[in-house]
């Protein structure tokens, strides 16, 4: 039934896996025939405190109960104080505007880089350079932005113009112009294959385009809200951009983006906008999720969920050295290199036989993000099953 009618009603823009999930329990989804699947996506980074969370369904329902929406045209308190929220964890002076998604946020940073360019420089700066194997969205501009020409389809274009990519951070320093007014990474790529970059040349870089007044752009919608151990993968590198991009586990599974800048004026009434963006609904949830993300942390129970899924992790790559070549990733943001792309398809669709929910990246790298609140348990049986799916291929 339900096949019949995604395939009938909705625009066909993912190869879907026609199962009907029904109900879910922290890394544990059940489907319409009650059979189990461990969860080691989270809906690609997203439900950052596992599913069906009574406090988060509860501060959601509770808020849905009084107003949901107002617009932005009002102060909304969840929405300030998820920006309170913010600020303090990020241990940085910021103001943050609120979208609904990781594309409209980079859409924001970029619009922050290009006023910059603009009432600074008289417009003379206005070129950000990227990284080749990046991703920043699905917009017509993020799309751009994006360093990945798979991505860059002529059914599209024509594309905005002041847009280029380098292979590697240090290539950076050779790109730059005197039009180029930011440079905008991922610390740790996903779509591009859960790559990170060494913390060393990433602090070297920051430093230069600070002492050339060049806005520092961090792409954190995958790894911000503690997916790499730290409320930001910025903190974890110690680094303090222009600006930084959340989304994805924010919300916990509610739509929300972020915008975060240290150029706290750049924008004026009318500049940027968002009729949903931080909204009631969203930054109450927001604002839930990262009190329980908060608590998780410093309880050390974040810390201990890295270390045994990393062991567990180190333990199935050296059983697969015939599937597997490098383990890559950080934190809850992890990757297993496969031989070749061939080989990381069968290893996908095994695993969803088994009951176990993986992604791809890139070309040849199988994801795993799991929810951050996921238990030993559920940790033992998705490695157990994924196990099972890898002796399964030839």
């Amino acid at each position: 039934m339900i096949e019949e009618l995604d395939k009938k009603f909705v625009l066909h823009t993912y190869a879907r896996n026609y199962v009907n999930f029904k109900k879910g329990i922290n890394a544990t989804l059940f489907d319409d025939k009650d059979r189990d699947y461990i969860d080691f996506t989270s809906g690609i980074g997203v439900v950052s405190v596992g599913h069906g969370n009574k406090e988060v369904a509860e501060a959601i329902c509770k808020q849905a109960q009084n107003i949901m929406h107002i617009s932005n045209l009002y102060a909304i308190e969840p929405q300030a104080k998820l920006g309170e929220k913010i600020a303090k964890l990020s241990n940085m002076d910021v103001r943050t505007f609120f979208a609904n998604s990781g594309a409209e946020a980079n859409e924001g940073a970029i619009k922050i880089a290009r006023k910059y360019g603009k009432t600074k420089y008289d417009g003379k700066r206005y070129k950000v350079i990227t990284l080749e194997h990046s991703f920043h969205g699905r917009t017509i501009t993020t799309v751009k932005a994006t360093g990945q020409s798979s991505f860059h389809s002529p059914n599209f274009a024509p594309y905005p113009e002041g847009f280029s990519y380098n292979s590697a951070i240090d290539d950076i320093y050779n790109s730059i112009d005197d039009e180029t007014v930011a440079v905008m990474i991922e610390l740790v790529q996903g779509e591009g294959g859960v790559q990170p970059f060494k913390k060393e040349a990433v602090q070297e870089l920051a430093k230069f385009l600070k002492e050339r007044d060049i806005l520092l752009i961090i792409d954190e919608v995958q790894t911000g809200a503690y997916r790499t151990g730290e409320f930001l993968a910025s903190n974890l590198y110690e680094i303090e951009p222009d600006v930084i991009t959340m989304a994805k586990g924010l919300g916990g599974g509610v739509p929300i983006g972020a915008v975060i800048t240290t150029h706290k004026d750049i924008f004026e009434a009318g500049d940027h906008g968002s009729t949903f963006g931080g909204n009631y609904l969203c930054t109450a949830s927001a604002n839930k999720v990262l009190e329980l993300l908060e608590a998780y942390k410093d309880s050390g129970k974040l810390d201990e969920a890295i270390i045994y899924f990393g062991e567990k992790l180190k333990e199935t790559f050296e059983k697969n050295q015939n599937i597997f070549t490098e383990q890559v990733g950080l934190g809850l943001m992890r990757g297993l290199r496969v031989k070749d792309a061939d080989h990381l398809k069968e290893v996908i669709k095994k695993a969803f036989e088994e009951g176990v929910l993986v992604l791809k990246a890139g070309r040849n790298t199988l994801r795993l993000l799991p929810p951050l609140t996921i238990s030993k348990e559920e940790i033992d049986e998705g490695f157990k099953r994924l196990n099972n799916a890898l002796s399964k291929i030839s």
